[in-house]
């Protein structure tokens, strides 16, 4: 006796952060990306759907075939590339608990709204070798369509926690010996102090910047070292991307 197939619906509403809960699932698409979630955690894949026949990679998955105009509908891409994956949700994803062993390095990312930022930040940081990032409850949710667009299927390689209680989870990081970097434009220009043992580096909201209360919270504020006569200030994920190299060394071989 073969399973009920889910209706199209079920999927479409995936792009919705209520769907999205209610299936504990949410939707990658593109081959690439699929296969590098596949590279790291195959098993979190629960069906794939596909117009064509799916690769060989996806053997061993259901695969549903659907047609074009199925396929249209339950995407959310404006030029949808014809296979898609069901994901479980990571667990702890919308909550304030830490992992039993967070890392070395981790990113925080304070209101950045843009989900294209926040998806590249997070990209940004598993090529970087961070364990993990805290975002806010006013990011952009990294399960959205959009961010998982610019994670290019990097979302599930390192834990993520978007919550509210993000200034108590940097309190508590620092207890336990976490210095933290606040990139922030009157900062000074020392990037010597991104090399620490264990790195918190936290970034703001693309307009304002970081908040008051966690600058106050901060080791140190560093500003990347520019010509400002010229520009005044960088996108937050380029400031990202220099600041997390600078800290990494050589992200492959730690």
């Amino acid at each position: 006796m073969t399973a009920q197939l889910k209706p199209l619906k079920w999927y479409k509403e995936l792009a919705g952060k209520k769907g999205r809960l209610e299936a504990g699932a949410f939707a990658v698409e593109g081959d690439r990306a699929i296969r590098q979630i596949m590279n790291v955690h195959p098993d979190e894949i629960t069906e794939i759907l596909a117009i064509d026949e799916p690769p060989d990679a996806c053997r061993g998955y259901p695969v549903r075939r659907l047609t074009e105009s199925q396929f249209r509908y339950v995407s959310s891409a404006r030029t949808p590339q014809g296979i898609m994956a069901i994901v479980r949700i990571p667990e702890g994803i919308y909550s304030a608990r830490l992992p039993q062993d967070p890392g070395k390095r981790i990113l925080l990312l304070e209101d950045i709204q843009d989900p294209g930022n926040a998806g590249t930040l997070i990209r940004t940081a598993a090529a970087f070798n961070y364990s993990g990032v805290i975002l806010t409850g006013k990011c952009a949710d990294p399960l959205s369509p959009k961010c998982l667009q610019s994670t290019a299927g990097t979302v599930l390689s390192l834990w993520l926690r978007r919550t509210g209680q993000y200034l108590e989870m940097a309190r508590s990081l620092r207890k336990e010996g976490y210095r933290l970097i606040a990139a922030e434009l009157k900062g000074k220009a020392e990037i010597s102090v991104l090399q620490q043992e264990k790195l918190l580096l936290a970034l703001g909201n693309e307009g304002a910047g970081l908040s008051e209360a966690l600058l106050e919270e901060a080791d140190y504020r560093l500003r990347v070292p520019t010509a400002r006569e010229k520009a005044e200030s960088l996108n937050v994920a380029v400031c990202g991307a220099i600041l997390m190299y600078l800290s990494a060394g050589d992200a492959s071989t730690r």
